[in-house]
C-alpha cells in the first residue's frame, strides 16, 4: 500500500527529534519563515521563559515544540507544507477572548467557535499562512500572557 504525503501530514521519525532543517524541509520555506518569525518573536518578549521541548505523540500526531514555563503557553505544529500553533485557553483567557471577540478577525473567531473545549480549556488549533495570522496569534499569546514591553 503507497501513502503519499499529504498538506498538513506531520513528522513522525521518532528515530530522533527534527532539526531545523528537517523543519523547514518539511513545511518549505513559506510555512518554514512563519515558524522562524514566531519562534524569534517568542524568544524577543519572554526572554529566558521557556525552554522549548520536543514532543513525540505518536505516529498520528509526529513532532510538536511545547513551550512552556509552569503551564503550557503554546505549542508549535510543524506539518508537511504547513505551520500550526495549539494554544489552550483556560477560563481567564476564554474571558478574555470573548471581551475581545469583535476585535478577532472572522476566521479566527470562527475557529475558536469551533475548537473543542475540554476541562482544562479551550484547545484552539490555528493554522498560519500570512503575516496577519501570525499577528493574530501574537496578540492571543500576549493576552495570555504579557511579555516583555519595549518602551
Amino acid at each position: 500500500m503507497n501513502q503519499f504525503t499529504q498538506i498538513g501530514d506531520r513528522i513522525t521519525d521518532k528515530s530522533s527529534q527534527p532539526d531545523e532543517r528537517t523543519v523547514r524541509d518539511w513545511m518549505g520555506p513559506e510555512a518554514f519563515e512563519h515558524w522562524v518569525g514566531l519562534r524569534n518573536w517568542i524568544e524577543a518578549f519572554y526572554p529566558d521563559v521557556f525552554a522549548p521541548d520536543w514532543l513525540y505523540g505518536g505516529e498520528k500526531r509526529g513532532w510538536s515544540l511545547r513551550y512552556k514555563k509552569t503551564r503550557a503557553f503554546c505549542t508549535l505544529l510543524p506539518a508537511y507544507r504547513l505551520f500550526s500553533v495549539l494554544v489552550v485557553l483556560g477560563r481567564a483567557e476564554r474571558e478574555k477572548f470573548e471581551a475581545r471577540r469583535y476585535s478577532w478577525s472572522p476566521k479566527f473567531v470562527k475557529l475558536y467557535d469551533e475548537a473543542r473545549a475540554y476541562p482544562d480549556g479551550k484547545w484552539l488549533t490555528i493554522p498560519i499562512t500570512s503575516a496577519d495570522d501570525r499577528h493574530e496569534v501574537t496578540d492571543l499569546m500576549s493576552m495570555k500572557r504579557p511579555g516583555r514591553s519595549f518602551s
